[in-house]
């Protein structure tokens, strides 16, 4: 009898100790959003995300040891600007990609915007890259999900294009979310400098400042991120680091 008791102690206690250990190594989830839009307005070239925009943020998070999700409007294969790809833009990071099988397939399987559930994440990150200045700025999921994180005081982030998912999102009380917030983004002297500012849709600095937003940037081509409450943005490539990092300051402070 005691012999039994001692082995059902044991067992109890192993049980306690599995699941402790499940729930300590339970990984923190951080949502990634990248556009799904391959073609660059009428010009019959292809477009995409900005890959160092997603690779940076990427691995800055996970190898601190977060869990990244990235979900697409379409799921599947996100496509990747074969602009990004050129060797004068690219880094570490991309480098570090280029020769990450495992994450490639982590962009060859992106997750469908319509599954995803806000209440699995603790913020959201939307890199950049042309893109989404077609899909992302009008898609449903997209503006319910930024809406559903900042009204649950969940921090949003967004790089370079990546602000462009803000340009139609409007808050509980039907006013545009970025109206009279502080934001940057890719700027139209940017924009002019690449030689698409005739190409895209809508010129995002001022379609931004259209809807009632306090637009600030730093230098072309410089490192520029700014926070206003829960909501982050960077203005170019340059700032993907620097919205990582101001997006896990938040993330540990709530």
């Amino acid at each position: 009898m005691k012999t039994n008791l001692m082995i059902l102690l044991v067992a109890i206690f192993s049980m306690a100790c599995f699941a402790g250990n499940a729930q300590s190594n339970k990984k923190t989830k951080i949502l990634f959003v990248l556009t799904s839009h391959n073609k660059l307005g009428n010009t019959g070239k292809p477009t995409g995300f900005w890959i160092e925009e997603f690779a940076t943020p990427y691995y800055y998070f996970t190898d601190k040891g977060y869990e990244v999700v990235v979900a697409t409007p379409n799921g599947g294969q996100a496509p990747i600007d074969p602009k990004s790809n050129e060797p004068s833009f690219q880094t570490s990071s991309t480098k570090r990609y280029f020769n990450d099988a495992v994450t490639q397939k982590v962009l060859a399987s992106t997750k469908k915007l319509s599954t995803i559930k806000p209440d699995d994440f603790v913020a959201v990150f939307y890199p950049g890259g042309h893109g989404p200045m077609w899909d992302l700025a009008n898609d449903k999921n997209s503006i319910r999900l930024i809406q559903q994180f900042y009204e649950s005081k969940k921090p949003v982030a967004f790089v370079c294009h990546g602000p462009a998912a803000l340009v139609n999102v409007k808050d509980k009380k039907g006013n545009y979310l970025v109206n009279g917030k502080k934001i940057t983004s890719f700027c139209n002297t940017e924009e002019d400098a690449v030689q698409l500012s005739k190409i895209v849709p809508f010129p995002l600095e001022s379609k931004l400042k259209e809807r009632g937003a306090i637009y600030v940037k730093g230098a072309d081509w410089s490192s520029f991120a700014i926070e206003d409450g829960n909501l982050i943005t960077g203005q170019n490539p340059q700032s993907s680091e620097l919205v990582a990092e101001k997006l896990l300051g938040q993330i540990k402070g709530n």
